[in-house]
């Protein structure tokens, strides 16, 4: 069973139809909406100051989410995908965007609608990524336009899987 922490007096809300993988760590300031999931070895520590994740949001294994005290929070849309071992530190992702692989995402940046940030890339303090925008390195560059059909074709696809993996564990 998922470790669901209540932490300076504040107890982690998990939306309906959720799934918390047996070693996924929630903490204190978190608010999900339905039909997520988080997978293995994931952390999301609302112990310094809030994240707020929309719905049908995979988070996957080893993601650590994070913020600074006083200073930044997290906000994630709907139908986002976060691959295995990412790092969001005090970002906002808007709906429907796709953060890679080994990612790395930090305080104040944001993520736009339909936006892919590569496998591998560190998106740094403050930089602005515009809806349907591809971008990646380290640090992470522009790339190019993604087609916005084609990314939400793509992004609602993994959100679907996602949920249907999470079904998996029920039986």
């Amino acid at each position: 069973m998922a470790l669901i922490k209540t932490l300076r007096g504040i107890t982690p809300q998990i939306g309906r139809d959720c799934f918390l993988a047996d070693n996924a760590t929630v903490i204190g300031d978190v608010v999900m909406g339905d039909e997520c999931s988080v997978w293995f070895n994931t952390v999301l520590r609302g112990d310094v100051n809030s994240i707020r994740i929309g719905n049908r949001v995979n988070i996957q294994d080893g993601t650590v989410l994070h913020t600074l005290y006083q200073k930044s929070t997290i906000e994630i849309g709907d139908d986002v995908s976060v691959g295995h071992n990412v790092t969001l530190h005090g970002c906002k992702i808007h709906d429907l965007a796709l953060i890679g692989m080994g990612a790395v995402v930090m305080d104040d940046a944001v993520v736009g609608e339909g936006a892919l940030v590569a496998a591998g890339s560190v998106v740094l303090s403050r930089t602005q990524i515009g809806p349907n925008e591809l971008w990646g390195g380290a640090p992470a560059k522009f790339i190019k336009m993604v087609d916005p059909a084609t990314s939400r074709e793509l992004n609602q696809k993994i959100a679907r899987n996602y949920l249907m993996y999470s079904k998996w564990y029920d039986e």
